[in-house]
C-alpha cells in the first residue's frame, strides 16, 4: 500500500484520475478491454469529474462494475447509487457497459448471485474505493467479513454509516436511510489488480488514521488495504491531519 497526500481535493482528484486513466489504458493495450469497479459518494466527486474529462481513454472498451447499492431503493431516489453512476460516469463517457446492482430487485439474494456470476468471469483491473467515517470499505461496516469468497453479499448498515449518509445530504433523516445494502465483499475488492482509494475531508481523519496506522482488523474494514501490494490511498491535508507518519 502506498499513501499520497495533496494540498486540496482538486489536486487529489486530478492525481488519482491520472493514475486511473493510466491503469485503464494499460489494460486496454494489454488485452483489448478494461474492467473497473466504481465507487460513489461525496468523496468521489472531484476524482470522477477529472477522470471523465479524459477523452484519450477508449471508453468503448471499458466495462464497469457497481461497488454497492442500497436494498429497496428505487433508481429514481436522489441517493440511489445507480442514479449517481449513470449521471457521473455513463452519461459522460458512454462506456462499453456498466454492470449495475438492482438494489430494489424482488429477490435481493438472487440479485447478488446474478452480479456475482458476472464479475466472477472477469479479472478486475482497477477498483475505485473510499473509506467511510466508520472505517467501512464499500458497505462492509465493522466488524467486516474478511473471509467470505462470495463476490457480492447482503450487509447490515450500522448507525454510524447511516448517519454519514444523512450528513452528506443524501437523506433528510436517519429513518429514511435503508438498513441493508448489497456490497462487494472484502475479498472481491482485494482481487483487483490495483486499488485506488480516494479519501478527502477532515471528517475522515479518524478513520484514515485508524485504518492506515493500526493493525489490520475487521473492526477497521479499510485496514485490509494495507495487505494489497498495488493499493494507493489518496489523501488531502485534511484527511491526513491525524497521521503520525
Amino acid at each position: 500500500m502506498k499513501i499520497e497526500i495533496f494540498n486540496s481535493k482538486q489536486e487529489l482528484g486530478q492525481a488519482a484520475a491520472e493514475d486511473a486513466a493510466h491503469l485503464i489504458q494499460q489494460a486496454i493495450d494489454e488485452r483489448g478491454a478494461a474492467f473497473v469497479v466504481a465507487a460513489t459518494g461525496a468523496s468521489q466527486f472531484e476524482f470522477l469529474d477529472a477522470l471523465t474529462q479524459n477523452h484519450k481513454i477508449n471508453w468503448g472498451k471499458v466495462t464497469f462494475f457497481h461497488l454497492d447499492e442500497y436494498v429497496g431503493l428505487a433508481e429514481s431516489h436522489p441517493a440511489s447509487f445507480r442514479r449517481y453512476l449513470k449521471e457521473r460516469i455513463v452519461d459522460r463517457v458512454r462506456p462499453r457497459t456498466f454492470r449495475f446492482i438492482a438494489g430494489d430487485a424482488p429477490d435481493v439474494f438472487e440479485e447478488c448471485r446474478r452480479i456475482s456470476d458476472l464479475i466472477s468471469r472477469q479479472k478486475v483491473d482497477v477498483a475505485f474505493v473510499g473509506i467511510g467515517e466508520n472505517g467501512h470499505l464499500a458497505f462492509n461496516d465493522p466488524p467486516a467479513d474478511f473471509e467470505t469468497q462470495e463476490p457480492y453479499i447482503v450487509v447490515e448498515l450500522n448507525e454510524a454509516c447511516r448517519k454519514q449518509q444523512v450528513g452528506e445530504g443524501w437523506f433528510r433523516r436517519i429513518d429514511e436511510v435503508p438498513t441493508r445494502a448489497v456490497s462487494m465483499s472484502i475479498q472481491q475488492i482485494l482481487k483487483a489488480r490495483s486499488v485506488l482509494c480516494v479519501v478527502p475531508d477532515r471528517r475522515k481523519a479518524d478513520a484514515v488514521r485508524n485504518c492506515l496506522e493500526l493493525e489490520v482488523s475487521p473492526s477497521r474494514p479499510a485496514s485490509i488495504l494495507q495487505t494489497h501490494t498495488a493499493a494507493i490511498v489518496y489523501l488531502d491535508t485534511e484527511s491526513a491531519a491525524l497521521l503520525a507518519k
